[in-house]
């Protein structure tokens, strides 16, 4: 059962910080290389309109296959790695859903009224957002590798 519910946490992470990469790395560069505007927002939000649902479901399998197997240990008997990866964990699930109901929340009202300026200032909003959860990613996982 263990060695499922880890599995299940990995292949949960490497979703959001795979897709996280590939927006950063790939996307919104291309995006800004060959496309103009109303063209390129349009393009970037359907693209988070695709991606979100599965940094949602992602969230739900981590925190229930963590939380499961913290208590299966005990938390007192966890690593402190593992305590300061649920703590950054947590902050990456608020930074999300920040991201979700604020900035994206902007983002689609702006697409439906068509006000193409809008929803790239919206947009532009969610950067830096990504920025800080993709770092608060990689700070979790060396944390939990690193730390014992």
């Amino acid at each position: 059962m263990t060695a499922l519910l880890v599995f299940l946490h990995l292949v949960a992470a490497v979703i959001w910080m795979g897709g996280m990469a590939f927006i950063l790395f790939a996307m919104r560069p291309a995006a800004f290389a060959l496309l103009q505007p109303p063209v390129r927002p349009q393009f970037m939000l359907a693209t988070l309109q695709r991606f979100f649902p599965l940094v949602w479901l992602s969230i739900a399998v981590i925190l229930i296959s963590g939380l499961i197997i913290m208590l299966q240990v005990g938390f007192a008997q966890a690593p402190v790695g593992w305590h300061a990866m649920l703590g950054i964990g947590l902050v990456m699930m608020a930074v999300f859903a920040h991201i979700y109901f604020a900035p994206f929340r902007r983002a689609r009202q702006a697409a439906s009224r068509q006000d193409w300026p809008a929803l790239g200032r919206a947009l532009e909003q969610i950067h830096p957002l990504v920025v800080l959860n993709f770092t608060l990613g990689w700070i979790a996982i060396a944390v939990v590798l690193l730390w014992h």
